[in-house]
């Protein structure tokens, strides 16, 4: 219940925005093949990026139990490749709205949720979303 409630004024009050620069990334790494795997992480981050509460993003090493592509060496090239293109103005996005969040009380869980994201956004290759438990 306390994630419904804290999903629908997190889309509300920002989240919707930053989902849309999440899959605005993804439309632009989609303008060339060899930008598709991390037009795929744009999409699964943004779509948690709409309603985070209740799940959270992890290595997909950890939920599968054994190294891929996007986890291992090729992933971390990617992922720096990805920082210095895209994940640099994901992640100030997600910032700046942090501490706009912070000057409200009510707004101090969607601010470190966007600092969750913000960290997310420096290297999403290799990641996963999954429901909490």
């Amino acid at each position: 219940m306390f994630s419904l409630i804290g999903n629908v004024l997190w889309f509300v009050l920002g989240g919707a925005v930053m989902g849309l620069a999440w899959w605005l990334a993804g439309l632009l790494a989609l303008l060339s093949i060899v930008g598709i795997p991390w037009a795929r992480a744009c999409f699964v981050i943004g779509q948690f990026t709409f309603f985070p509460f209740g799940r959270e993003a992890v290595s997909r090493s950890a939920v599968s139990g054994r190294p891929d592509i996007g986890t291992g060496p090729l992933g971390l090239v990617g992922n720096v490749l990805w920082f210095l293109l895209l994940g640099v103005w994901l992640a100030l996005g997600h910032i700046v709205s942090a501490f706009a969040n912070f000057i409200t009380i009510i707004g101090i869980p969607f601010g470190i949720q966007h600092l969750k994201l913000a960290v997310i956004a420096m290297a999403p290759i290799g990641m996963t979303v999954v429901d909490k438990r």
